[in-house]
Formats: C-alpha cells, sequence, structure tokens
C-alpha cells in the first residue's frame, strides 16, 4: 500500500515530529516492531549505527545500517537485552487480544534499555465499525482491536517504568451502546470501508456496504442523533498516546 499520502498529512507529520522528539538522538542497536514502509526505520538510521526493521512481511528497505526481517513480534528470534531501543508505533492497537501480553513481554525481554510505544488514546473503537459482508460480523475501524488509555500501558510493560508521557492531536470521537446497536442493524454504512485491515474474523477483504432498506434508513438517522448527543459532552483528549519507557532493571 502506497502510504506517500498519509505520511505527509498534517497529523501523521505531528505524530512522527513527536516520536522523533521523544527518540534517542544516538545509540548502537534499534528495533523497528510493524516497520511496513521503512519510514521510522529510515528516521532511525540517522540515529542508531544498526537498525533491525521487523514486519510481519518482510520490510523491503534499501539502507547500509538496516537490516529486514520478517517475523512475529509475538515471537522474535532475537537474544534477550538484543536492542538498546526499541521502537512500537501503530502496531499495538492491531494486535489479537489474545496474545497482546505476549507480544508487550517480548518487547520487554528483547529491549535492554528504553521502549517507545505509540497508540491512539482512549479510542472508542464502537466509533466506525464495519460490518463484513462475508461472514456478516462487525469489525472495529482500522482493524484497531485494541483501545489504551497510561494505565493499560503501564499493566502491559510491568517491568519498565514510564520515563515521559506525551499526547498529540484532539479527539472528541465517542458514541454509546445504543448507538452502536443501531448502527450494526442498520450494516455499519458509513465504517472504514476502505481501509486495508481485513475482517479480523474471517480474514477476508472487506466490501462495501449495500443499500440500506427503509428500516435500517430509519435505525441510521436515530443511531446519528443518539451519538450526537454522546459527543457534544465528550471532552476533548489526546488522539495518540506516546510513551517513553525504561527498563527497571536499567534504571
Amino acid at each position: 500500500m502506497d502510504l506517500t499520502d498519509y505520511r505527509a498529512s498534517s497529523s501523521e507529520q505531528q505524530r512522527t515530529a513527536d516520536l522523533l522528539r521523544l527518540m534517542p538522538t544516538g545509540g548502537r542497536y534499534s528495533l523497528d516492531i510493524g516497520a511496513r514502509d521503512g519510514h521510522f526505520s529510515l528516521l532511525m538510521a540517522d540515529r542508531f549505527e544498526r537498525v533491525t526493521a521487523l514486519d510481519l512481511t518482510q520490510p523491503n528497505i534499501s539502507h547500509p545500517r538496516i537490516q529486514c526481517i520478517k517475523g512475529n513480534a509475538a515471537e522474535m528470534q532475537f537474544p534477550d537485552n538484543a536492542f538498546d531501543f526499541v521502537l512500537c508505533a501503530e502496531v499495538l492497537e492491531h494486535v489479537p487480544t489474545a496474545i497482546l501480553q505476549n507480544v508487550c513481554q517480548e518487547i520487554q525481554r528483547v529491549a535492554s534499555h528504553q521502549i517507545l510505544i505509540g497508540v491512539p488514546y482512549k479510542q472508542d473503537i464502537r466509533v466506525g465499525r464495519t460490518t463484513c459482508y462475508s461472514c456478516g460480523r462487525s469489525n472495529p475501524p482500522w482493524g484497531h482491536v485494541n483501545s489504551f488509555d497510561e494505565q493499560r500501558i503501564m499493566k502491559l510493560f510491568s517491568s519498565c517504568k514510564v520515563d515521559a508521557i506525551s499526547f498529540v492531536g484532539s479527539s472528541t470521537s465517542q458514541t454509546n451502546s445504543l448507538s452502536t446497536k443501531l448502527m450494526d442493524f442498520a450494516g455499519n454504512p458509513y465504517g472504514t470501508y476502505s481501509q486495508e485491515e481485513p475482517c479480523v474474523h474471517c480474514g477476508r477483504s472487506l466490501l462495501p456496504p449495500p443499500r440500506r432498506n427503509p428500516a435500517q434508513l430509519v435505525a441510521t438517522k436515530l443511531a446519528f442523533w443518539s451519538c450526537k448527543a454522546t459527543k457534544l459532552l465528550a471532552k476533548p483528549r489526546g488522539n495518540w498516546i506516546h510513551v517513553v519507557l525504561r527498563k527497571i532493571d536499567d534504571a
């Protein structure tokens, strides 16, 4: 997938700038988990002697200081304390909840010093849901199966202490259970169907929603007004949270 437009957006540039601000300015060995197009791996190569770019599909990044590896963050084939610095951004929200704790334990195992985590902050993953028209089940937006706040991150990384927390952007996106049920009944017509992430249940690509029947049109309207009432009461919060963690035995 071409991420050029996404990387050039104002919100993504703000997020990138904040991650770079929190990242060490130099070091020996670093790991970029979920490297995708190599955006952050290349930026890290300006700061570290060696960057390992890890993803489920082997990244294709041409740089003398970057080693591209195909691998699973839940079972990383690296020794303990192999990396001075580990970056994990735009990843944990996609990890199946059943193995999330294991992935976080692996990150802590391979890091010797610092970890930088970037995830959506307090995201209401009922907003923007889709319906898979292959299996009929509802999906969270963009394949985000997990939501995070400070407490959950600290619990997942219990062998670390927090060095810094930063927030990027602002959001009031929020809904309620009634609106969610009504939208599910209506087939979630305004979900994130443009996403590249497949259905989290059956693994098939998401198809655009079909034409709604009269009952679904009424449900959509009711869901809209119910959600609007909730959103009016929502307090603005950061859109992303970035957390710098340090291994406790390295403190």
